[in-house]
Order: C-alpha cells, then structure tokens, then sequence
C-alpha cells in the first residue's frame, strides 16, 4: 500500500504573487506530488500552500521550495500581522494513508537536518518531532519572532535543533524554519435548521475544547470569572481537539457551527458529528448534515462509516467504497450539495491524478478480452492472485449474509470479523494482479538493457537476476495470501449461512487453483535463478503451501457435500 503524506509549509510573502508562484512551482517540478492549494494574505503577509505525496517525493519538494523561499524572500524587510521568524516559517509533514505519526518524525527530522545542513537556516523541530518537550508547542520555537532571532539562536536554552547557532548574513536574510510533525485538521461546518447565530454560537460553546467563559448568576450576562493571574476562568466543553463557532451562512439561509477538529485521532469526524447531534438537540435545534471543507484521508470516512455500521449492527467486511457511502449518508454529507469522494479524499484525487493503468479497474470482459490478446501479461500470475480475490470474496459474502440472516443478529459481529478478513485478503489479492504484471515487465527492461561492454554486460545480468527474484517473490506472495483465504471458507462451510453453503465450496476451488497456479508461476521463474540458496529455500515453502492446499481443498469441499 502506497504511503501518502500531507506538507503545509507557510511562507514569509502573500502580497507579490509572482514570487509566491515561483516557489510553488517548485513542488510542480516533482512527480509523484500534487499541488492541492495555494493559499495567500495579503494583511498576514503569508502564504499556506498544501501538497501531499509519497514520504521521499514530499520531502524533496518541501526542501526545494523552503531552497527557492530563502533566495526570494528577505526577512529584513518583511512586515505582516501573523508572528513569524522565517522566510520558510513553518513547514510541518502530516501523515496521512498507510504511515504511522513515528515514521512522518522520522522524514519530519531527516528533512530538518537536510535543511540545515545544506541550507545553512537555524531549524527548530516542533510538534511530534521535538527533541525536546519545551520545543513542542510551536509558540515557544517562534516566541521574539524574527526581531528576538539574533539572541535566541545564540542562547543555550533555545539552540536550533539542526543549523547555525550565529546570525550571519545568510540567516539575518532567510531567518529560522520550524519543521514539524503533526496529525491531520479536518474542517467541518455543520448545518443547522435554525437562522439563529446565537443558537450556533451556544452550540459551539458547548462542544469546542476551549468552551466557555464561566460567570456569576446569569450564564449569559452575568460578570465573567476571573482567576489569581487576571485570565477568564472557562468551562471546558465536552469535544477534546476542537475548536468551534457559530455563524450564519447568506448563500444557504442557514446558521451553522464551524469546526477544526484539530486532532483525529483524539476526536473523530464521526465522534464529534454525534455530539454536535445531542448538544444541539439540547437546545431544540436539528443539524441536518454538514460540509467538508478541503480534503481529508480517506480513514476519515472509512472509520466514520465503520462507526455507523456497527451502530447498525452490520457487518463491516464490505468494500470501501460501501463504507464511505454509509458515511456519508448518516453525516449528510451530500446535505447542502453532492459530496464526490474522488474529489474530497485525498488518495482518490492522487490516483485519479495517476497516469498507470490498472488491470483490476478493468471491467471483466476487457480484462478477458486482455488476456486472451498477444501481449504477455496479463499471464497466469495475474489470473491466479484475480482467482484469490474471488476466493476470498465469496468467503466474505457467506460471512456478511451469514450476519444479515434473520434470527442470528446476535452474531453480526462474529461474522462480520471473518468478513473483515475476507475483504483485507481480497485486497491485498487484487494489488498482486498488477504486481505480477509489474514483475513481468520489470524482467523486460532488465532484458532490455545495453550490453555493448563487459561492465554493462554485468548490469545486465545483475538486473535480470533481481527482477528474476521479484517475479517468483510476487507469485510466492499470491500463494500466501490466497492459501490464508481458506480459513474463511472453512469456517463459512462449517458453520456459516447453510443456504450459500455452495458459495464457500466455489470460494475454495477458486483458491485452490489460485495457489496452484501461483506456485507453477514460482516455478517457472526459479528455474532461470542463479541464487540456488533462494531457490530452494522458497520451493521448500512453496512445495508446502500446495501440498497443504491439496488437504484444505478436499475437506472443504467434503463438508460442501455433506450439506448439499
């Protein structure tokens, strides 16, 4: 699964649009990273540009554009609203599909040093990808802003993390950089059937983290608290990650609450939807669906619609695409206008933005029709990891109307967890269809390669030999994985749906001829390896995986037979 991060990095100029444009442009320079928005203040005096991409391709555009920014912005002559220190002021990496937070501060801290050590700016590491904790809040890092610079990185107490210590005249030009790593923000507003400002003001009290001032008698008129220090004594509402408030939107005649969930994995969409639900019940007001503003991951909706359908009690081995649907029809997302997943989520618009064909986005006929042409690939490979995404797919089907049959609902959620695995494998299948092919034309342009000389000679062969063992590991793979697929349409013959019983038979012959049509792959391909070591090593699994397979097969398709 291809891993997608998210750059927002903040730069020192909103009012001249050529030079801002210049350094965008930077980012649209690498393949493999899309631009998403450009966002300038002219009062600020600060740009918020938006890309996201694969970890190596982001980092590398956020390092040419933070190289582009120092050489056209000065900070010696710079003015704006908004606190800053650098011409680069902030760039943090959010993680966003397949990627863990510790492996977004591990590019976080690697684009840091690179800044700093290529570049010659002062770096400070904030958020997650502190060193330190007092290096965390990003308000201590830029605290004397440009101005207090000079002193700062000079203090022990406040060194950069990575790059100089003294102001020279590079540094008094490109100031300091913070680099970070931080969790995704969601920007949400939800629609109220009330014209009330009030009303949505009071809502937004009551869930935002923050809440609202606490004061003496009246609630509302009454003298606002104040502690020993001279600040407002709040009261918290009930949403951690949050912040929120209400106003009254012209265009649609509705008021509504706006919302930064500022921390996902703290307070969901989802979570947050509910609770916005109650508390303005609370209040006798009704939401009737709210609006994404920008883009989200795909998770987002994925656990949203998660959320719901176990609300429902229903399976959630279904497809992605089924879940975001539930999404976003129990959040009204498509209440004020349509909501097109492929252009909200963010791995949708990538790969509606990638230029490779995929063969599982075919329609049956034309993968058919593909096959049976004179072009090699798709091959057996592809047929037999397709075959395992079947397999794999009805066992999920018995499991997912096994949990929808009338008198078993107490055990939707046992059903639902084989479904889950069902869909996990038929993913991770259909993903092996284009890799064999992949593989196939990998050994191509090895074979392809020039060999006028003894040295390229040597590449050569060194090429052909790693494609080689790429082209048995894919099919090795497609055997794993298909032969695990068993377990679901062993336990769907045992005690699944009795009427789809058929169904987990077929799922196991599909399987059957996956994994063996997967190891004569494995085979025909190791027989040109050198590597005699690797050779044996992975025929040794692979003779055990189809000698075992043999065995599932047969007392599947008994039991099959016995309650047909």
């Amino acid at each position: 699964m291809k891993k997608i991060i998210e750059c927002v990095p903040n730069f020192s100029e909103g009012r001249n649009m050529e030079l801002i444009h210049q350094i965008t442009a930077e980012v649209e320079k690498i393949e493999g990273v899309k631009l998403l928005d450009i966002d300038p203040g002219v009062t600020t005096n600060r740009t918020v540009v938006t890309f996201v991409g694969s970890p190596e391709k982001v980092c590398e555009a956020a390092f040419q554009c933070i190289k582009k920014a120092q050489i056209l912005i000065d900070m010696r002559k710079h003015k704006g609203d908004h606190p800053r220190f650098g011409a680069t002021d902030v760039c943090p990496l959010v993680p966003v599909s397949n990627i863990s937070m510790e492996e977004t501060i591990f590019y976080a801290r690697k684009l840091a040093e690179r800044v700093g050590n290529e570049l010659n700016i002062p770096v400070y590491c904030y958020e997650n990808a502190a060193f330190e904790e007092k290096y965390r809040n990003l308000a201590n890092c830029r605290q004397g802003e440009y101005e207090g610079l000079k002193d700062k990185i000079a203090s022990k107490e406040w060194k950069p993390s990575f790059g100089p210590s003294v102001f020279s005249e590079s540094v008094a030009k490109s100031g300091a950089t913070a680099i970070g790593a931080r969790d995704f923000l969601v920007a949400v507003n939800y629609n109220l059937n009330t014209t009330s400002t009030r009303r949505a003001n009071a809502i937004a009290f009551d869930v935002r983290e923050k809440g609202r001032p606490e004061r003496e008698g009246n609630p509302i008129t009454g003298k606002i608290k104040i502690d020993e220090n001279g600040n407002q004594i709040m009261i918290p509402g009930t949403l951690k990650a949050t912040k929120a408030i209400g106003w009254f939107i012209k265009e649609y005649g509705i008021a509504q609450v706006s919302m930064n969930l500022t921390n996902i994995s703290i307070t969901p969409l989802h979570i947050a939807f509910d609770e916005i639900c109650r508390c303005a019940q609370n209040r006798g007001v009704r939401v009737s669906g709210c609006e994404i503003v920008g883009l989200v991951p795909k998770k987002v909706l994925i656990d949203a619609g998660k959320y719901y359908l176990q609300k429902q009690q229903r399976s959630l081995g279904i497809s992605e695409q089924e879940i975001i649907k539930i999404a976003v029809k129990s959040m009204g997302l498509d209440d004020l206008k349509p909501f097109n997943p492929s252009e909200k989520v963010i791995e949708y618009l990538l790969e509606a933005e990638s230029k490779e064909a995929k063969l599982v986005d075919m329609s049956c006929a034309a993968f058919a029709d593909e096959t049976a042409s004179e072009s090699p690939a798709p091959g057996g490979g592809s047929i037999s990891a397709y075959l395992g995404a079947l397999g794999a797919a009805l066992g999920s089907m018995v499991a997912n109307l096994s949990a929808h049959k009338p008198g078993w609902d107490e055990r939707w959620e046992e059903f639902s967890q084989w479904a889950e695995k069902g869909e996990k494998l038929k993913n991770e299948l259909l993903f092996l269809v284009d890799e064999d092919t992949r593989s196939f034309n990998k050994i191509m342009d090895a074979f392809g390669l020039p060999k006028t000389n003894e040295e390229e000679k040597n590449i050569r062969s060194l090429a052909i030999q790693e494609a080689t063992k790429y082209a048995i590991d894919v099919p090795y793979k497609t055997m794993c994985k298909a032969f695990e697929a068993f377990e679901i349409c062993h336990a769907m013959a045992d005690f699944g749906n009795p009427n789809s019983v058929s169904d987990a038979g077929v799922g196991a012959l599909c399987i059957r001829s996956a994994v063996l049509g997967a190891y004569l792959n494995v085979k025909i391909n190791a027989s040109s390896l050198k590597d005699k070591n690797f050779v044996d090593e992975i025929l040794q699994k692979a003779n055990k995986i189809y000698t075992d397979t043999l065995q599932k097969e047969e007392e599947i398709l008994n039991m099959v037979y016995k309650k047909l």
